[in-house]
């Protein structure tokens, strides 16, 4: 499965000396001009520039896209700028959903970054972008014009579906300010990436953007070329380095730029094989990453909570445009799911074979005030599964690929899973009966809680979920049963506190044998 700059039959007929400029203007008059890339280059960055004197909003976001990178081949190769702002800020690693929830290609991947939510919102599953849902929702610079409409919003991209007119896109709507897009095939990235920098260095220098989003398709172009492992596709990442410098040169050489507050976003929109390739459900093909620079974010600090569905709402939240109806979260979101403390005791495998042996990433240990009940469990069967544990993405959907693991999109970090599937894969006796419970949470006779939390479910029977609740003690009830599937939800019960009742007790029973797996997090009680 290829991705942006690799052309697909949708996106096949480009011309690679054809560029497009849109601009939205006032009271809803729209300015298109097309002409050869020289003379619209130049064109086009004098119809951009805006007086700095304009300046209001002093809180500004830029987001740079690079297609198809993958992050520890950054830090192997000759990249500077990008090494600079992973010191100064934080470097978060991010996994993608697989199929069927969407291919890990460019048309699901921008599609996730920019509107932040996952692709069983937006509906973009390929490069063909059938199903797509940009009314209900929109990119974050659309979000960002909604919501006040003074702010200044840019968008440049060579890759069409992005910022044109192009019919599988655009994934930025008209209503961005100003949209500049070039043209091309695949072998003309490597031309118009500098063409799309310069372009956008000249707005975010002279011009006044508040949110602007970037994007630069070479690196994904080497990757299909020559893989992931090879040196091309290093010194590919270290041409695009320089031009990402120039983005970061132009904000910083801003006249106003003392008085401003920039947030700086880096990312991309999936992985690589070594060989070259993605679209797959492959560690590589899944992986991504957030990098961000700003005031409040500690200098060289590592997140393990951060996903690609973030950035959208970081860019929201610091121009101050609301990130209600985003799946993504700003970074001051506070993270208090009790499952994120174990991971410290996070261990490499035991009985798996398709995990990598340094990969740490599951343990038995609960977080404190949690227990696992294994009182009614079978013996032996695969040691990491045996009984509720708690893992990682990059560990337990490698455990066996593409058998809906990989759609628990909206899990963070750590997350307790029980997988009755995998156990069984392992001689053993007895059948899978483990419960999940809770720490007593003070409770008030006579009101109301709402007990949430995020789930996802894979149901074959005769295995079952159950939420059961104990008051001061008492017997489990029921409350919730899980009996068909529930991909990647929240979930929400109520639950009516008995008079008297001072306390209560969840547990997360799970039931089954060779049938599939439940995963619960960000366990709440509100």
């Amino acid at each position: 499965m290829h991705s942006g700059p690799d052309p697909s039959p949708p996106l096949a007929h480009r011309n690679p000396l054809q560029e497009e400029y849109v601009q939205t203007v006032p009271l809803g008059r729209t300015l298109a001009v097309a002409a050869t890339a020289g003379a619209l280059l130049a064109a086009g960055v004098s119809a951009q520039a805006a007086p700095a004197a304009e300046a209001a909003n002093t809180d500004k976001v830029l987001v740079i896209g690079l297609d198809g990178v993958v992050l520890d081949r950054v830090k192997a190769a000759n990249a500077p700028r990008l090494k600079g702002l992973m010191s100064q800020g934080l470097t978060a690693k991010s996994t993608l959903y697989a199929n069927p929830m969407a291919a890990t290609s460019s048309g699901p991947g921008w599609s996730t970054i920019a509107t932040g939510v996952w692709p069983d919102k937006h509906g973009v599953k390929d490069n063909s972008f059938t199903g797509k849902n940009y009314t209900a929702y929109p990119d974050f610079l659309t979000r960002a014009e909604n919501t006040n409409p003074a702010l200044n919003t840019y968008a440049a991209a060579d890759w069409e579906p992005i910022a044109s007119t192009d019919q599988n896109g655009p994934i930025f709507s008209a209503k961005v300010d100003k949209r500049f897009s070039l043209k091309g095939d695949r072998d003309g990235y490597r031309n118009e990436d500098p063409k799309i920098a310069a372009a956008a260095a000249a707005e975010l220098r002279d011009g006044n953007p508040d949110a602007a989003f970037v994007y630069l398709g070479e690196v994904d172009v080497a990757g299909h070329s020559y893989g992931a492992a090879s040196q091309q596709y290093l010194d590919t990442i270290a041409r695009v380095d320089a031009l990402v410098g120039q983005l970061l040169d132009a904000v910083a050489a801003r006249p106003t730029y003392a008085q401003e507050n920039w947030k700086i976003l880096v990312t991309t929109d999936h992985g690589h094989t070594d060989a070259g390739g993605h679209g797959g459900s492959t560690i590589q093909e899944r992986g991504t990453f957030v990098i961000a620079k700003g005031a409040g974010i500690p200098a060289g600090s590592v997140r393990d909570d951060v996903r690609l569905v973030d950035v959208a709402a970081i860019a929201l939240d610091h121009v101050h445009a609301g990130t209600s109806a985003v799946d993504g979260l700003a970074l001051g979101a506070a993270d208090n799911d009790a499952f994120d403390t174990v991971r410290p005791s996070l261990r490499t495998r035991v009985d798996e074979t398709g995990i990598g042996a340094t990969v740490k990433g599951f343990t038995h240990t609960p977080p404190a005030g949690w227990s696992v009940d294994n009182s009614r469990m079978g013996s032996g069967g695969v040691t990491e599964w045996a009984g509720w544990a708690f893992a990682t993405d990059e560990f337990w959907t490698q455990a066996q690929r593409d058998q809906w693991r990989e759609l628990n999109v909206r899990s963070r970090d750590v997350f307790a899973v029980a997988d009755s599937d995998e156990w069984d894969d392992k001689t053993h006796t007895g059948s899978f009966d483990s419960t999940l419970v809770s720490p007593k949470y003070a409770v008030t006779g006579g009101t109301t809680r709402t007990l949430s939390y995020r789930t996802h479910y894979r149901h074959e029977s005769p295995q079952t979920a159950q939420v059961l609740v104990s008051y001061n003690g008492g017997t489990p009830t029921v409350v919730k049963s899980h009996t068909a599937d529930a991909v990647a939800k929240s979930e929400a019960v109520t639950l009516q506190v008995p008079a008297g009742a001072t306390d209560v007790q969840v547990r997360f029973r799970y039931t089954g044998s060779n049938n599939w797996f439940w995963t619960v997090d960000d366990v709440t009680l509100n």
